[in-house]
């Protein structure tokens, strides 16, 4: 009789271990999924759109020889007031970050939802994929030049369209209410810049950045 109750006592220790091991494993990844939706700010959808393009960009870097680790993601299609800029990890899939980022007012003074255009002075941002360039330190601070890789945006250089900060853009989400606009620029909050620089700062190859709709 002792081997039986060896062999329940084993068998008992046995499914205990397994059950820990599952609701921990359940646990986590709902706690990742909680904490990614909260991070993030966004629906299923926005996630599935974001997804797609990662996989889209990471496609193009490779073929182009850019940084195929992390690229830098922007939904315009979603209100200026909530997290709408991804830093993405290529390699885990993954969001890594996400932050408010300004649209481009045109002319009008100011625009609440983003509109496109790739003409000089137009004051509108621009659709398509960007190579983030060197960075030098102007009007704005720390300010990373910008290189248009598209028929859409290949104006960019030329009209100074560059990835900085200016402290009209908050750290944090105020939707429904929206943010400031810049002059085309992809303008983010002085906090996030200090986070994007040390990304790029550390990362040899050329980013990616790319502004979608």
């Amino acid at each position: 009789m002792k081997w039986l109750r060896f062999f329940l006592l084993s068998l008992l220790i046995i499914i205990f271990v397994a059950f820990v091991f599952a609701g921990g494993y359940y646990y986590e990844g709902f706690y990742r999924k909680e904490r990614k939706a909260f991070i993030t700010g966004i629906n299923d959808p926005e996630i599935s759109k974001v997804n797609e393009k990662a996989l889209l960009l990471r496609a193009f870097a490779a073929k182009k020889k850019y940084n195929q680790k992390i690229a830098f993601l922007l939904d315009m299609s979603m209100p200026s007031g909530k997290y709408r800029f991804f830093v993405f990890d290529l390699d885990k899939h993954s969001i890594i970050k996400t932050a408010l980022v300004a649209h481009g007012s045109g002319n009008s003074g100011f625009s609440l939802d983003a509109k496109f255009s790739n003409a000089c002075e137009s004051g509108y941002s621009s659709l398509g994929k960007y190579k983030i360039g060197k960075k030098y330190n102007g009007r704005f601070g720390i300010t990373y030049k910008l290189y248009g890789l598209d028929s859409t945006n290949n104006n960019a250089f030329k009209r100074n369209i560059v990835l900085h900060a200016y402290d009209c853009v908050p750290e944090n989400e105020t939707y429904p209410y929206p943010i400031c606009n810049s002059r085309g620029c992809p303008m983010v909050s002085p906090g996030f810049m200090k986070q994007l620089r040390q990304i790029i700062d550390n990362n040899r190859q050329p980013i990616l950045l790319w502004v979608f709709n």
